[in-house]
């Protein structure tokens, strides 16, 4: 009985954590697009020639070092979008915990569904 309050309370807390990355990871997004925004609003200007915006994580990292508005912009695009996978990480760490050999897996086929996804994105 002790031992299911222990994993319940230990499960409550993962559960808070995730709620946590999750909302983390949107407001930091939310804060790197707006800087970029308001980079771009105040400039006038792309921070590159033409229509052009950089997509590929080198470039917009960068970018970013250059202090160019749409590769700050991207690179919160980027942070939201890595939001969730940061979140199904963290799942399959609290299914590991629960002893749910079941869940770590298909979890973990999620995370690669994701990776393999995001790399054919990145590269494709």
């Amino acid at each position: 009985m002790a031992q299911n309050k222990a994993t319940a309370n230990e499960m409550a807390q993962v559960e808070t954590v995730i709620g946590r990355i999750l909302q983390v990871g949107v407001i930091f997004s939310a804060i790197v697009m707006l800087i970029g925004l308001v980079m771009f609003l105040v400039t006038g200007f792309s921070g590159y020639n033409g229509s052009y915006v950089p997509r590929r994580m080198g470039q917009i990292l960068v970018g970013t070092w250059q202090l160019r508005p749409y590769a700050i912009m991207m690179l919160g695009v980027y942070c939201l979008i890595l939001t969730p996978v940061l979140r199904v990480v963290v799942s399959i760490y609290a299914f590991y915990k629960e002893h749910d050999h079941l869940y770590v897996a298909i979890t973990t086929l999620v995370l690669f569904i994701l990776l393999v996804a995001l790399f054919i994105g990145i590269n494709g």
